[in-house]
């Protein structure tokens, strides 16, 4: 089984780790519950640390003059300019980080979805935007998994923002305490995972890792840490899936029979036409990876790119554990 580095992800504390919201609150997160066992959390409520007491009066952005400011309505108070020193005080006290979950819609904290207002009076919202310490962060670390708990409801946007996370722990790690034995490994480990992401990126990584130079370890990894950035910057097409199953399909496809690779070939096109998730061809596979005691395989993040106790259909969507005709 495979190992994972525990991930280092900063939350907002609100979600499930205090009562913090500005009426006292602490919001339920499915996903932020779940990851505690297999995540290192740091939670933060950057309108507590600005300055602001729970439970207070909620603040929203405004307009002034042209220029979105952060404003309790209730009291005429400005919290712009400590929104934005507590921002880039705390940002700038991290170390190691792989990834953050914010709390959606939040005039602080939510990532593209937070309503803009022209005043502080009783008015509709004029656009959209993402809050003030959101912005800090997407400005600081535009290619680490950044996403707000509503959006992690989403089954494949969970499953990118999952697979994204770990590898980047990984790669962490290998970094930090690594060296080029350690970085060929990873690379190695992560080939079909690459290769479902971005095939482009995936050559210049190997590129880069055969190190044609004689480069040292340490001015390798610069470099691809940007490339393997590149890489993860979206999430696969399902045609990139399909591809990533083909190959390794090839590996023992002369030992199945006919009935075998037609019986996986089905999974693949309801795959294809979206009846299936990619589970059923996956599951096939490692199958025959296990039966056929294929060393190079076992190794594939692809095949295992998160722990297996995230990998459950979310409860939200499918009620799997309520009795429906009760």
């Amino acid at each position: 089984m495979r190992e994972f580095v525990r991930p280092k992800v900063v939350v907002s504390k609100c979600l499930e780790f205090d009562h913090c919201r500005y009426n006292g609150d602490m919001m339920t997160s499915h996903i932020v519950a779940k990851l505690k066992d297999y995540v290192d959390f740091l939670p933060v409520c950057a309108e507590v640390e600005s300055g602001l007491g729970v439970p207070r009066n909620p603040v929203r952005i405004v307009l002034e003059g042209g220029e979105q400011r952060l404003v309790q309505p209730a009291t005429g108070r400005d919290v712009t300019e400590a929104m934005n020193a507590f921002s880039a005080s705390f940002l700038d006290s991290l170390e190691a980080l792989d990834g953050f979950i914010l709390k959606s819609r939040s005039p602080s904290c939510g990532t593209k979805d937070v309503r803009v207002y022209p005043s502080t009076g009783k008015s509709g919202a004029v656009e959209k935007t993402a809050g003030f310490f959101a912005r800090e962060v997407l400005g600081r670390y535009p290619s680490l998994p950044i996403e707000d708990e509503g959006r992690l409801r989403n089954a494949r946007i969970k499953d990118h923002f999952l697979t994204k996370l770990f590898a980047f722990s990984s790669f962490r790690k290998v970094r930090g305490e690594g060296s080029m034995k350690d970085l060929v490994a990873f690379h190695t480990e992560n080939k079909f995972l690459l290769m479902a992401y971005n095939q482009t990126e995936l050559k210049e990584l190997g590129r880069i890792v055969g190190n044609k130079d004689h480069m040292p370890f340490g001015g390798l990894i610069p470099e691809y840490q940007v490339h393997l950035y590149k890489a993860f910057s979206r999430a696969p097409r399902y045609t990139s899936n399909i591809n990533v199953l083909m190959h390794a399909l090839g590996h023992f496809s002369e030992d199945l029979s006919e009935r075998e690779k037609a019986f996986f070939f089905e999974w693949v096109q309801k795959y294809r036409e979206g009846k299936v998730s990619l589970c059923p061809a996956i599951n096939t596979i490692k199958s025959w990876i296990i039966r056929f005691e294929d060393e190079y395989l076992m190794k594939q993040t692809f095949f295992d790119p998160y722990p297996e106790g995230l990998m459950e259909v979310d409860p939200v969507h499918s009620h799997m554990r309520e009795d429906l005709w009760k």
